[in-house]
C-alpha cells in the first residue's frame, strides 16, 4: 500500500477522498460533486475536484485494490435459509471447506 501525501492542500484528506469517491462511485460530473460539497458548506470549484481526481484517483484505487482480501478455498458462512416444499429451513454452519 502506497502512502498518499496530502501536503500543501488546503482541505483535509477526508474531504479530498470523499470528493474523489463521489466522482468515481456515482459517475457524477465534476460540477455535480461541486454542488454536493457546496450543500455541505464547502466552497470547492469543479476544477479543483478535477485536479484532485487526476492526482489522487489512481493511488486511492490502487490502495483499495491492494487492501481487498484475496479469494481462497475457505468460505465462512453464518447461517443459510432454504425453502423446501414451501417450508423454510434454517441451518447454521461454522465454515465450509
Amino acid at each position: 500500500m502506497k502512502k498518499i501525501s496530502y501536503q500543501r492542500h488546503r482541505f483535509s484528506p477526508y474531504i479530498i477522498q470523499h470528493a474523489v469517491w463521489l466522482y468515481a462511485r456515482f459517475t457524477l460530473s465534476y460540477r455535480d460533486v461541486e454542488e454536493l460539497l457546496a450543500e455541505r458548506g464547502l466552497g470547492i470549484s469543479y476544477e479543483t475536484v478535477s485536479r484532485w481526481f487526476q492526482n489522487f484517483g489512481g493511488p486511492i484505487a490502487h490502495n483499495l485494490r491492494f487492501s481487498r482480501p484475496t479469494p481462497n478455498d475457505i468460505w465462512h458462512l453464518d447461517e443459510m435459509v432454504i425453502v423446501i416444499q414451501g417450508k423454510l429451513s434454517q441451518y447454521s454452519f461454522g465454515h465450509i471447506q
